[in-house]
């Protein structure tokens, strides 16, 4: 295949394996709108639903934005990274794993995302059937028909993610202070907010496990599209936009919801308020914005793992084992998958921090000029140590996870180094590609 050919082929398929030319970054508008309406989500909002009912309204503000600070910290953090090397999550973690190490990182990412796009799939087609009082026969139908669906825009790429996003995620804010706004009313103002009392108890390391763990994942992954960014404010400023303020109006809604309403579901108040074209429109949105991203982060995750430019295929694929865990009963398995995601993803990041930071000094020579060692053993070994500390530590675990893994990460590569178990890739001194920002 020829060099022209090559690129061809690297633009339709959203350079799954190589770095983003700076002349395909886009602004802070566009990156803004698709990492906004990947975090505008239905599940946040049933995580914030359990802190509505444990704090009182003042104190519910801090932690929803404590916890939702420190989300957009960690997700700004590795959006410059993305920027200044031009490559997604799973292309990173070659240099932090190894070339064969980086394998893990695919298949636990790729895993849990697909996993979400089988519990929206299977969301949306029981809550279509409850609201327009439809035959529960009809719902493994709507599952096929929705898995399928929801990856049309993913198929096409970051230009259709953001064609969906620019149009829905101004209709789902809308639709949103709409219900606040009658919420409000029907409690009495916020002098009859401050004075419920809360029903349940939580602790605050518990609280803020909730809003950083529940999109955490997503965070981690979020390097697909601020890869894009054309500077390092735009990648900055769209991660904290959407991982600060967007996923922090999803917590805020749903705990909002459980206040007034002993409802997390924006939907479900939606329909409540008598809204129900309204709801049915907003779950549509709500799922599909989130849908798509996440097959996509499947298909450029299974795309390093099986070194291949055919992210489309893929894509299809994963709407396809999506599906089929849908109907298998994914939309009872949340709980469980959400302990899942807090433990185990964080830590890559972690890694991936480390090795940037630290290790590569805050730049990485473009990949075709790389040769891998097949297992970096400092960021496999960090990655161990640290997923243990998220499983049995105390605290807020995902918080855990990643600073264990920079600190096992940096302490392994000295004890290496010193032992002269060098964990460096080789650079080669083929001509360098343009990808990468300065």
């Amino acid at each position: 295949m020829s060099t022209v050919e090559l690129r061809g082929v690297e633009v339709r398929e959203d350079f799954p394996l190589s770095e983003v030319p700076l002349q395909n970054r886009k602004s802070l508008w566009s990156t803004s709108v698709v990492l906004l309406g990947f975090t505008f989500f239905t599940a946040t909002m049933w995580g914030g639903g359990s802190l509505g009912v444990a704090f009182p309204f003042s104190q519910l503000m801090w932690v929803i934005a404590i916890g939702n600070l420190l989300l957009g910290a960690y997700v700004a953090v590795l959006g410059y990274v993305a920027y200044k090397t031009g490559l997604n999550s799973v292309l990173l973690a070659r240099f932090g794993f190894g070339d064969v190490g980086s394998k893990w990182p695919d298949f636990a990412l790729g895993f849990t995302q697909i996993g979400w796009y089988a519990w929206g799939t299977a969301t949306v087609a029981i809550i279509f059937v409850q609201l327009l009082r439809l035959s529960p026969g009809i719902t493994i139908p709507l599952m096929v028909f929705f898995g399928f669906a929801f990856c049309w825009t993913a198929y096409v790429g970051y230009r259709g993610l953001e064609k969906l996003s620019i149009v829905s995620v101004p209709a789902m804010i809308l639709l949103i202070l709409w219900s606040f706004a009658l919420s409000t009313r029907e409690i009495g103002g916020f002098g009859g907010l401050a004075d419920i009392v809360p029903a349940e108890t939580m602790t605050w390391g518990a609280a803020i496990t909730i809003v950083f763990g529940t999109f955490v994942s997503g965070g981690t992954q979020a390097t697909n599209w601020t890869r894009f960014a054309r500077t390092a404010r735009i990648a900055i400023l769209a991660s904290m936009f959407a991982f600060f303020i967007g996923n922090g109006l999803m917590v805020f809604a749903g705990a909002y919801g459980a206040i007034i309403y002993q409802e997390a579901d924006i939907v479900q108040v939606l329909t409540m308020q008598g809204l129900l074209l309204a709801g049915i429109l907003m779950l549509f949105l709500n799922i599909w914005t989130t849908q798509d991203n996440t097959v996509y982060n499947f298909s450029v995750a299974g795309c390093n793992m099986l070194r291949t430019e055919n992210r489309k295929r893929l894509t299809i694929i994963g709407a396809a084992i999506g599906t089929v865990l849908a109907i298998l009963g994914m939309y009872d398995w949340l709980v469980p998958w959400l302990v899942l995601l807090g433990t185990f993803i964080p830590p890559i990041g972690g890694v991936i921090m480390a090795d940037f930071f630290y290790k590569h000094k805050g730049r990485y020579p473009p990949l075709e000029r790389m040769t891998m060692k097949q297992f970096n053993w400092a960021g496999i070994g960090a990655y161990i140590i640290a997923s243990v500390i998220a499983y049995t530590s105390p605290g807020v675990p995902p918080i855990n996870g990643i600073v264990g893994a920079v600190v096992a990460y940096i302490i392994l590569d000295k004890i290496l180094t010193a032992a002269g178990l060098s964990q460096d890739h080789t650079e080669t001194t083929t001509e360098e590609r343009p990808a990468p920002a300065t």
